[in-house]
Formats: structure tokens, C-alpha cells, sequence
């Protein structure tokens, strides 16, 4: 549920300006050695199955040869200028006293740099920030107001060459000289950013319709006094009001709760993180007035949203603007890259380097100080329990997450964190409310976890300590209370597929680890005076998708049967275009000769959008769906583990679309040969016994054909060679029906769909491909899920739990990982060892989350600009038991089982098991993040 904000606005401005959008990924260029994205493979790196032996980019990765965005310069990209200037950002470290100027005697005549921007340029000049409220009001702090944040950049200082930019911003780094104050002034800080409550009241069994839920009747929404959301008053009025009066009745059973209930309260927090991705941010811009064209290299996650917001903040200024031009490389950011400002400050560069190439990238300090940050949370928790059966009875929690401040997707994260606070559990009333706050902190974005790490780790901890409290076994208690397939999640919506908790707490009660963890305990404790042995277990699942997630894949084979592989989707890290890749040799049966990944501009896909997926009411949906060209969302970013399941949806349909279209009729029409019908004319066959495989094409015992004659076949009849789709999906995806003529009529998983004929097509079928050789097919009807299914919250979860054996130095206070084991089901693996990395990845950052990392939010914290990997302590390889990690993956329920979006949920389990292991091994408990060593001491003590 990541939402993602509306384009609306800006798209106008662009349209109206003119402004064409052109996003693209780097060509080769051979002076520079620069590599296609991906870079190819070598012609080894699939085995005798068809499974790849590495990522498509490894060799590259190997050799060096492999470059992310940070790596290039003005003269590595085609066409650009070969001189680079260079610019760096002053900030501000003071939020109570008004900014009064920037001084410069530091730097002397010779450093003073070749252009100097401010607030007041860009007001003089028409240039505007992007989407105001998300990215906050100014990019430059106006002379005589405070810093919205802490951190907030003051003035833009431009060089035209290295030596002289590199000495300066030597000089003025930590020189508090610089940037001159004045009096204290009213605080610029924003107000709160938004709230959001999610009621539900069962109806006396899961099966039963709710009495009152959100995706039965609403989301409640409310205003601010100070910090403080104002609920509407309870009635038996409009939806809000019921809901409200659907939470006071939960509030008076906790409030009356009998000897026969424990009523378990606590207090938790969680604190602020830095994500540490290796790239930090950073672009080059190069703004050419003779041309109009605004060329940009910048690492992001979301080109597509980097190149519309672009083009909006320059549409209105003295910038004369006909295109931006964007290319992308490698990047990674974990999440932090998604919509965030940095790019919109690169083009600011770019506008104001008169008529050079200018690079800004951020170092670590800038990184820390500018970089989006994990939402620091504070919830307060209740958990009402039945202290004979064990049953839960029911829920709260309120929860405060601090945006820093800019708004970005605070509101979303907020939300976020609510829906996912029932954890693993089935709960007959819940209530549980987000409230994101704004503050003179850095902002905070859509790091990986999205507040979900903060609220299920909270929940997860509770059960544990519910389970000692009433003398019940932990696992039993999980048993008794697990969400099973077909329950209701806290939003009143049932998830997709099979819920195989009770599986996976089994398997975990039944490992060597769990089972013997109290006879361990004995027996490490007395043999190790001063240390205390501890195991721990942490049940979750997360979320994957953001309700609003939408993709293209276009796959298309020549007349030899060497196919092409076109897609959104672009790699940040996480193997998604070896993926891709493999997924479509999974369906053909052949992998793609040829691959583009990251592509935006798709001319074969006329399609409009009005971008409001999250905000735009049914009946202007229906009315828009008039529009056979109209749909909810173009593209998603890289973000919100969507790449597997919502990305590879694109490429699944389009794989099963040509099947359709082109290699079932073309394989019949070989088989079909000869007298009498041929081969296939004895057999009753049919479109389901197809089976494609090793570049062969098979079908109940008839004589298997090579996908090359297939193709050839498919080519001189002038079928379907070629589909481009168009996916989206809102919690359950949208499906249309296509009317292709003499080729029939056919329904797909899609809402929009362009063909491409083969050689041997009529010349009335060839003269439709009028788009870039394609036919875009208007679809005859289309189904949309319902806007209401928003308020679902999510229905696609991956679980993942983890057991994590401890040992406590109570000398110290250190916690030594010795080793943790975990189990997940993540569905169909498309290629394993990416799975794994993901696994090692995120359980790694868990444990820092657990034991080492943290930010202070305000003066003392990141915005102050000194913060570097020298005061922030990432965890070792020693830290954690990187020897002695295991885990295990549930099987398929079948081979047509889905994959599931894992990159998130990894890192979440780990957090309460360090949690639950520290209480078991030296029977204190902690409620706020990281546990560290003076924590324990002084539980100790």
C-alpha cells in the first residue's frame, strides 16, 4: 500500500509546456567501455536445465566492468559535452534562528565558485518545487524564515572545474561560518502530515460477515490538534461515525475486562535508521538552451516519476523546455530512492550550470544528512487474552511515526505499519490507528520494512511475553490463534492463497534449535559463568505491492525463433532482470536472445491516465473506463517487492498471451499436416496438453517440434509474432477482453494489449501496425477491481520466521549472535540463489535493526551534517553468524503456484526473535530498539 501520489497536476503543466518525456537506459558507448544495462551474459550462464548459472550482470560484476550511476561523467554519455562542472549543497543545521545569508571569506578570491544559487533565484526565475506538501514547499531555505528541517540544503554552489569545487567544499565542510543566522523566527516546520484508523469487529465467527470493517465500510480518516488526531465522534451516522462507535465498544470491554482476561499493555519504540545503501545519491544535468532538451543521468528507483516531476518543476520558468531526457544506470537505495528529492536538486544544478554538465553527489556526511531515513516509531499496544483458552480476544494500538520535515510517504508508511500491526494473527476486534507526524528531523521515506518492521516486531514481542504470563507454551498460543486460510485480516479482506503459518510454526517447534533451547540453556549457562544462553522466535509476514501496481512487457520471436525480451522493470540490486529473464524460458521454453530492461516510453501503448489510483471515486472510474485507451496507473518503480509478482505478472501474460495467439495455432497447423488431418487429427488435443521446454514445443504424444519451426510457422501465416501488455493491479488484478479479428476474441490478465503481425501477414492485417510497427488493439470491455478494494490494506503476503540463538556477556552487555534459522514460503522460486541473497541481505540489516543501529533525530543527529559510518555502526560479518546461518523454503503447493514478493518480509522476523532470545536468556524484557549493551547492563543492575 505504498501510495504513491497523484501525477495529476504536474502532467497538465507538462502537457501544456510541451514537454516531451524520453526515459531511457545507457547504450553502449566504446570510448567510455560503458555496458548495456543489463550487460550481457556470457554464453555459459545457463546449465543443461535451462537455470542460470549466474545474474545476468555477474560477469560485468566480476571484472569490473559494472557501473552505476555515481561511476559516470559528462563525457562517458553520448552527445554530452566532454567538460563536467561540479556543484556541492550548503545546509542548514539550525531550525530556531532565521537564515541570513551565506559568507564565503573562507574560501578566498580563487575558490569562490563560478555560480551561486538561492531560494531567491529560483522565486526570480519561475522554478518550482515539484508536487508541493510531498517534497515540502521550497527546495532553498528563503532568506529571513528557519529551516524547514534539519539538514536543509541553503544555497546550490556551482564549479566549472574539479580542482576548484573539490578544495572548497574541503574548506567549508563543518564550518559553521558559512551559513549565517539571524534572530529566532516562527518555525517553517510543517504540520502533521495525516492519520488513518482501520476498525474491524468480526461477526461472531471468521466466516461471518463483519459487522464493521474497512474494506466493508471505511477507513477512518481525521484532522490534528497539535500532534494529536481529532477522531470523528461516534454515531450511527455515515461510516467514520460508525466505525468510531465500532472502536468505543472495543474500548469498553477492555476497560470492564474480568479476572477471566489478561489485559496486556506496553509501550514500544523504534527507532530512526539510515539504510546504508553503498551508492549514495547523486546525478549529472546537463540543460542545453540552444536545444531546449534537459538531459539527465541520475540514479532513482522511479524514473518515470523523476522525469514527469522534472519536467513539471521547469514547465513554468524562464527555461525553455521541449525535453527531458533521462538515462538511468545501476542503482540501489532500498527504497531510498524512490521519490525522493535529491534528483529534483540535480536539476536545479543542471538549470543553472550555463549550459555545462553539472554533477551532484552526495558524499557520506551529505549522504546521512540529506538521505531518507526509517521512520522512527512510537506505538502503544493492548492485547486482550482469554487466560484459560489463550484465545486473542482482541486489539489496539496507536501508533506516531515521525516524517521528518518533508511529507514524503509518511502518511503511507503510517498507514502502513497500522495494517500490518495484526501480524500473523486472526483478531475478532482490532483497532488499530497511524498518525504521521512532521518535525524538524531529516525525512523519512519508503525504506525497506515500510513500518511494518516497527509494528509486527511490536506484536510479535507481545506474544511472547502474553504466552510466560499466562503459563501457556509459545507455540501453542500461536497455534490457537493464527491466520488461516480464508480468515479476515484486520481490514476485513481475505489474502490470496493458502496460509501456511501452522506449517512454518511446526517446522520451527520441531528444529533442533527451538526443541532443545532449554536444556542448552542449562547447560551453557553452568558451564559459562557470566554468559546466558537464549533462543528466540519471531513469526510475521509482509505485505507485498502497493494497490496500485502496473507494468509492460512486451516479448516478440523472429522468423529463427530468437526472442526478445522488453521490460519496465530495471535492476536495483535485486536480480529482477535475470528474473524476468528466466520467467519467460519457464513459459517458451526458450530464454530471450535479446533483453532491454528499464524502458519508459512504450509508443506501441497509447494509453491515458489520470494517475489518482489511491484518491478517484468508482463513479469516475466507471466513467473513465468509456475510454478503451484509459487505465488507473502507467508504470511502478522499483519499489514495494514488486518486482517478482507484479513486474513478472506483465511478463507472464505476455508469455501466455503469444501461446495463445501464435505457438498453439502454429504448432496445430504443423501437426495438422498431411492427409486426412495429419498427426493430430487421431488425438483429442488440446490447448492445455501444451508443453514448451528446452526450445521444444510438445503436446500429448505428438512429434515434438523445435520453437524455431514453431516460429517459422507462426511467421508465414502472419500471426501474432509480438504482444506488448499492459498489467494493473489493486489488490486483484484487472482482466479485458480483445477482439483480434479473424485471430478471435480473447481475454488476458491485462488491460491493454498491442500486437506485432509476422512476415507472411495480409497487407490489411500489416497496415494496422501504424504505432512503431505495432497495433495497438483497443480492448471491447474491461474489469476493473472495485476502488473500495483499496481499502483492503494488502491481500498478497509472504510469511517468514526465524529462530535466533543468543548468548548475553552480563559483564558487558554485548549479545553475541551464535547462529539463527529460518523458514519462508515465497511461493515458486523463479531462480533460488537470488532468494538467498535476499535472505542473507535482509537478515543482516534485521540484526542491526535489532542490536546496533540507531539515529538520534533532532540536533544531535544526522541533519547536523557529521554523522559518517565512523559514528553509525552497521553490523560484521561477525555479528551475524554469517557461518552459521540456515534456512529453509517451503515447497510449492504446486508447479502453478505464484511467486511472492520477498525482498521486505527478510529482514522483519529476525527483529523480535534477538528480541524474545535476550528475554529468554536473561529474563528481562526490552521495548525499544536497538538492545544495546548499556540497556542490558542496566536491566541488570
Amino acid at each position: 500500500m505504498n501510495r504513491a501520489f497523484s501525477r495529476r497536476d504536474f502532467l497538465k503543466a507538462s502537457v501544456a509546456a510541451g514537454v516531451a518525456i524520453k526515459v531511457t537506459f545507457l547504450a553502449p558507448a566504446a570510448e567510455a567501455r560503458l555496458i548495456e544495462t543489463p550487460p550481457r551474459p556470457g554464453p555459459d550462464w545457463l546449465n543443461n536445465a535451462g537455470k542460470p548459472k549466474y545474474r545476468l550482470d555477474a560477469i560485468a560484476k566480476v571484472t569490473g566492468e559494472k557501473t552505476f550511476s555515481r561511476d559516470y561523467r559528462a563525457r562517458d554519455l553520448e552527445g554530452w559535452p566532454k567538460e563536467q562542472s561540479h556543484a556541492f549543497l550548503l545546509h542548514a543545521t539550525r531550525t530556531d534562528l532565521a537564515f541570513a545569508g551565506i559568507d564565503l571569506k573562507v574560501l578566498g578570491e580563487d575558490l569562490k565558485p563560478d555560480r551561486m544559487v538561492l531560494h531567491e533565484d529560483l522565486a526570480a526565475d519561475g522554478v518550482e518545487i515539484p508536487v508541493p506538501g510531498f517534497y515540502g514547499d521550497v527546495f532553498l531555505v528563503p532568506k529571513g524564515q528557519t529551516a524547514r528541517l534539519l539538514g536543509q540544503p541553503v544555497a546550490l554552489l556551482i564549479y566549472h572545474d574539479f580542482a576548484r569545487y573539490d578544495a572548497a567544499k574541503r574548506l567549508v565542510r563543518f564550518d559553521d561560518s558559512v551559513v549565517r543566522y539571524g534572530e529566532k523566527a516562527a518555525s517553517t516546520t510543517p504540520g502533521p502530515y495525516a492519520s488513518a484508523r482501520y476498525v474491524r469487529i468480526d461477526g461472531g465467527d471468521p466466516a461471518a460477515e463483519d459487522r464493521y470493517s474497512s474494506l466493508k465500510d471505511t477507513v477512518i480518516r481525521a484532522g490534528f490538534k497539535g500532534d494529536e488526531p481529532q477522531w470523528p465522534v461516534p454515531g450511527d451516522g455515515d461510516a467514520m461515525a460508525r466505525g468510531m462507535a465500532a472502536a468505543a465498544e472495543i474500548e469498553r470491554e477492555i476497560a470492564t475486562a474480568g479476572d477471566d482476561v489478561l489485559v496486556l499493555k506496553r509501550h514500544f519504540f523504534s527507532q530512526s535508521t539510515d539504510a546504508s545503501a553503498m551508492e549514495a545519491d547523486n546525478g549529472n544535468v546537463w540543460y542545453d538552451p540552444t536545444s531546449g532538451i534537459l538531459h539527465a543521468m541520475i540514479a532513482t528507483q522511479s524514473p518515470y516519476e523523476v522525469a514527469e516531476v522534472a519536467a513539471h518543476m521547469v514547465s513554468k520558468s524562464k527555461y525553455p523546455l521541449k525535453e527531458v531526457d533521462l538515462r538511468v544506470g545501476y542503482t540501489v537505495g532500498y527504497g531510498t530512492k524512490d521519490h525522493a528529492i535529491f534528483p529534483f536538486y540535480c536539476v536545479l544544478a543542471g538549470l543553472y550550470g550555463n549550459g555545462h554538465p553539472v554533477r551532484l553527489a552526495n558524499d557520506r556526511y551529505e549522504q546521512f544528512q540529506m538521505g531518507l531515513k526509517r521512520h522512527a516509531f512510537w506505538m502503544d499496544n493492548v492485547l486482550v487474552v482469554d487466560r484459560k483458552t489463550g484465545q486473542f480476544r482482541a486489539m489496539t494500538g496507536v501508533y506516531k511515526n515521525d516524517g521528518g520535515g518533508r511529507e514524503n510517504f509518511s502518511a503511507s508508511v503510517g498507514a502502513v505499519g497500522a495494517t500490518a500491526a495484526q501480524g500473523i494473527y486472526y483478531l475478532p476486534k482490532s483497532d488499530f490507528s497511524a498518525a504521521a507526524v512532521a518535525s524538524r528531523a531529516v525525512d523519512a521515506g519508503s525504506t525497506r520494512g515500510y513500518g511494518t518492521l516497527q509494528t509486527m516486531s511490536a506484536t510479535e514481542m507481545m506474544v511472547d511475553e502474553v504466552a510466560e504470563l499466562i503459563g501457556i507454551d509459545v507455540m501453542d498460543l500461536r497455534l490457537k490463534n493464527v491466520l488461516r486460510s480464508g480468515m479476515k485480516n484486520q481490514q476485513g479482506a481475505v489474502p490470496a492463497g493458502a496460509m501456511r503459518h501452522e506449517e512454518i510454526i511446526r517446522r520451527a517447534r520441531a528444529h533442533p534449535l527451538w526443541r532443545d533451547r532449554q536444556k542448552k540453556k542449562e547447560a551453557f549457562d553452568a558451564a559459562n559463568p557470566g554468559k546466558k544462553y537464549g533462543v528466540g522466535y519471531g513469526h510475521v509476514h509482509k505485505d507485498y505491492g502497493t494497490g496500485a501496481e502496473a507494468a509492460l512487457a512486451t516479448i516478440e520471436f523472429d522468423a529463427k525463433g530468437r526472442l526478445k525480451l522488453v521490460h519496465v522493470a530495471h535492476e536495483i540490486g535485486t536480480g529482477a532482470t535475470t528474473s524476468q529473464a528466466i520467467m519467460v524460458a519457464d513459459i517458451l521454453g526458450v530464454v530471450p536472445a535479446d533483453t532491454e530492461y528499464g524502458k519508459v516510453r512504450w509508443p506501441q501503448m497509447p494509453l491515458e491516465t489520470t494517475d489518482q489510483p489511491y484518491t478517484m471515486s468508482q463513479d469516475e472510474e466507471n466513467q473513465r473506463m468509456r475510454n478503451p485507451r484509459w487505465t488507473p496507473s502507467f508504470t511502478s518503480p522499483m519499489s514495494a517487492s514488486n518486482s517478482v509478482y507484479y513486474l513478472g505478472h506483465a511478463t507472464r501474460e505476455a508469455a501466455q498471451a503469444l501461446i495463445d495467439l501464435a505457438i498453439w495455432p502454429a504448432a496445430q497447423a504443423l501437426w495438422s499436416r498431411g492427409i486426412g488431418g495429419g498427426q493430430i487429427a487421431p488425438e483429442a488435443v488440446r490447448r492445455r496438453d501444451l508443453r514448451l521446454a528446452g526450445g521444444m514445443v510438445n503436446a500429448a504424444g505428438l512429434q515434438p517440434l523445435t520453437f524455431a519451426e514453431v516460429a517459422a510457422e507462426a511467421h508465414r501465416q502472419g500471426l501474432v509474432t509480438g504482444v506488448t501488455v499492459h498489467t494493473f493491479n489493486r489488490w486483484q488484478w484487472a482482466e479485458a477482453e480483445f477482439d483480434l479479428g479473424t485471430l478471435g476474441q480473447h481475454c488476458f490478465a491485462i488491460d491493454a494489449l498491442s500486437v506485432r503481425y509476422g512476415d507472411g501477414a495480409p497487407a490489411d492485417r500489416k497496415a494496422l501496425m501504424t504505432l512503431d510497427g505495432w497495433q495497438f488493439v483497443d480492448r471491447k470491455s474491461v474489469d476493473y477491481p472495485q476502488v473500495q478494494r483499496n481499502n483492503a490494506g494488502v491481500t498478497y503476503y509472504t510469511p517468514m520466521a526465524t529462530l535466533a540463538e543468543i548468548v548475553v556477556d552480563t559483564a558487558t552487555g554485548d549479545v553475541s549472535l551464535l547462529s539463527h534459522h529460518s523458514i519462508m514460503d515465497c511461493g515458486r522460486q523463479i531462480v533460488p540463489e537470488l532468494v538467498s541473497g535476499q535472505i542473507q541481505g535482509g537478515l543482516a540489516m534485521g540484526i542491526g535493526h535489532a542490536l546496533k543501529e540507531f539515529l538520534p533525530l533532532y540536533e544531535d543527529g544526522p541533519g547536523d551534517g557529521t554523522w559518517n559510518w565512523n559514528r553509525y555502526e552497521l553490523p560484521m560479518a561477525k555479528d551475524v553468524a554469517v557461518w552459521s546461518q540456515t534456512y529453509e523454503i517451503l515447497p510449492p503447493l504446486s508447479e502453478t503456484d505464484t511467486p511472492k514478493g520477498m525482498a521486505e518480509v527478510v529482514m522483519i522476523a529476525v527483529v523480535p526473535a534477538i528480541a524474545n532470545a535476550v528475554a529468554h536468556a536473561i529474563g528481562k524484557r526490552f521495548y525499544s530498539l536497538p538492545i544495546t549493551s548499556d540497556n542490558i547492563l542496566e536491566a541488570l543492575s
